[in-house]
């Protein structure tokens, strides 16, 4: 870093004598071989890197009097051009900066941000944009499958299926991931069924881990990752109805279809039975599943759990209320 500011603050070449003298860090010459010979491994050393990650590190003499070469970074070379945003680009780095900010990416998401205010760009963090992702501190794994990504190396995961089975255990090799409606999906390649495969953040059971070294696959280059996350969750073929109190529940009504003889009986694709059971204990008393049964146990569940920890009305209300529609609905299946 001190190289790179000393050549970018001069006009002229300068010699590595000069440069010695200069920058901080390098051995002072005492007169002798060694020091002589350690300076120079170090800057061969320090050119080559900068050379590496992209500086354009410039060798040339000042004037036609010089007896040797000299070094320089020209400034035009080095920086970046203007930054130029259009109000939909602006209102997307706010939108991705809001985003990072709960995740493990929230210090170099300010350091972006820092460096655009800087170069004049006017960010609109507050935009109103047509999507609005979800991603809490509290989203499973994210961490670790992003970092997994990053660093090319094997995750591995139980992972709960969506019918409520019990969680088997998974190991990919990650390729990235991606949000989609809400929700944060790891996709990459199966080693187990040796394809391609997306899996959804919220359904891992436990912390994901990544193991191996680092670098230990190639992600291809012409892989679409939000193709992939697409084709998780196909049209289910089980529908949910839930009964849910005139004038409320409009989530619920707004995530499926009303019955065609009753308005307040919505019709909703069961594609995700722990998302779906989520949602309407969300609700409470305003909504109570008629079917499937194991989507209305898994909301007991929940209400259950809700109960023993809060003496609120409500939860209580909803949870005796969902007991009793399965008690009549087991009885009916008896008559």
């Amino acid at each position: 870093m001190n190289l790179v500011i000393c050549l970018l603050a001069t006009r002229h070449y300068l010699t590595a004598e000069q440069i010695r003298r200069a920058v901080p860090g390098y051995e002072a010459d005492d007169g002798t071989d060694r020091a002589k010979e350690a300076f120079k491994r170090m800057f061969e050393r320090d050119k080559a890197e900068l050379r590496e990650i992209g500086v354009p590190l410039e060798t040339g003499r000042t004037s036609a009097f010089d007896d040797e070469d000299g070094y320089r970074i020209a400034r035009d070379a080095y920086e970046l051009p203007a930054i130029s945003l259009a109000a939909d680009e602006a209102a997307a780095v706010g939108l991705a900066a809001r985003l990072w900010h709960s995740a493990a990416l929230a210090g170099a998401a300010e350091g972006a941000l820092h460096k655009l205010r800087a170069a004049g760009v006017s960010l609109d963090e507050h935009a109103a944009v047509p999507l609005e992702p979800r991603l809490d501190s509290g989203e499973r794994g994210f961490g670790a499958c992003f970092a997994a990504a990053a660093e090319r190396r094997e995750l591995r995961f139980d992972y709960q299926r969506p019918d409520g089975t019990g969680p088997a255990q998974r190991r990919i090799h990650p390729w990235g991931v991606v949000a989609r409606r809400g929700r944060w999906y790891v996709a990459g390649y199966d080693l187990e069924r040796e394809a391609p495969r997306a899996f959804r953040l919220g359904r891992f059971a436990g912390r994901p881990k990544a193991v191996g070294p680092a670098g230990a696959f190639e992600r291809p280059e012409a892989v679409d990752l939000v193709a992939m996350v697409a084709s998780v969750a196909p049209a289910s073929e089980v529908t949910a109805r839930i009964r849910v109190r005139p004038g409320a529940a409009e989530g619920l009504r707004r995530a499926g279809k009303a019955s065609a003889d009753d308005p307040d009986l919505i019709e909703i694709p069961l594609s995700d039975l722990q998302a779906l059971a989520d949602r309407v204990t969300s609700f409470g008393a305003e909504a109570f599943v008629e079917e499937p049964a194991v989507l209305r146990e898994a909301v007991i569940r929940r209400l259950r759990r809700l109960a023993t920890m809060s003496d609120a009305p409500a939860v209580n209300e909803a949870a005796e209320r969902a007991d009793a529609s399965r008690r009549a609905t087991s009885e009916a299946g008896k008559r």
